[in-house]
């Protein structure tokens, strides 16, 4: 039995990744980032493709004590001589509710233009969608935000960027229209969030809709080794996975 890759390959003196000598072509001359782009498009990226990944992959890598980063501080609690299974502990949460819409708003939108091609204005388009998934009982992913009303300070910057780099295009704009007519259709203004921006900015960057969600998790294991870094800096009995846990032993009430 052979087994065939395009991604990596070693003789005695060299090593080459898509196609690249490691050595002579990425080390020292392209980002972490751009290795994500390189796996994800097979070819490095141009210089705005480098700054628009680099500058979603910075806006997602932290946000303080969400869900992912207390299961890190708790995972090290339990399993302090494996920092490993902190950061996955971490990573597993990437659904739904937290990093996960990136992928979703990112297939809503390469779904509809697939669906419907470049025969409906986008106002249409939009109109379209809002329609269809209230039918279906889906809801809009990408919006809405605990903390960041009416708007999310990172939405508006990798946007600002993305028209500064040329990745504005019909995605996005198809994005802000199902925003316009949804906060319309609401009577108040709803936070379009900052993975639903990345989802549009990386749709509009030709990236699968499929893969768009390993880049968020890629961004956020960066993130997490700060939290393990404050665990440890903390000590085992003041750190911040310590006090969860004694706070919910100390208010459960055990019925036996």
């Amino acid at each position: 039995m052979e087994f065939q890759t395009k991604i990596g390959k070693s003789t005695p003196d060299q090593i080459f990744v898509h196609g690249y000598n490691l050595t002579e072509d990425l080390i020292g001359n392209i980002t972490l980032a751009d290795m994500a782009f390189l796996g994800a498009k097979h070819r490095k990226p141009t210089e705005n493709e480098s700054k628009m990944l680099n500058a979603i992959l910075v806006a997602i890598c932290e946000h303080g004590f969400t869900p992912s980063a207390l299961s890190t501080r708790l995972t090290y609690l339990g399993s302090p001589e494996s920092v490993q299974a902190a950061v996955a502990a971490g990573l597993l949460g990437a659904g739904t509710v937290y990093l996960g819409a990136m992928e979703y708003v990112a297939e809503m939108l390469q779904k509809a233009f697939e669906k419907y091609g470049e025969d409906k204005d986008i106002k249409e388009l939009a109109s379209i969608i809002i329609s269809e998934r209230k039918e279906n009982g889906l809801q809009l992913p990408g919006f809405g935000h605990p903390i960041h009303k009416p708007a999310d300070p990172r939405t508006t910057k990798l946007f600002e960027i993305s028209e500064q780099l040329g990745f504005h295009g019909k995605n996005s704009q198809l994005l802000l229209e199902i925003h316009r007519q949804f906060c319309e259709e609401k009577g108040k203004t709803i936070t379009l969030n900052a993975v639903g921006a990345i989802g549009a900015i990386m749709a509009d960057m030709e990236i699968d809709y499929r893969i768009v969600k390993a880049f968020a998790v890629a961004s956020r294991a960066v993130g997490l080794v700060g939290h393990i870094v404050e665990e440890m800096e903390a000590g085992r009995k003041k750190g911040v996975g310590q006090q969860l846990f004694d706070f919910v032993e100390e208010h459960t009430d055990y019925q036996g």
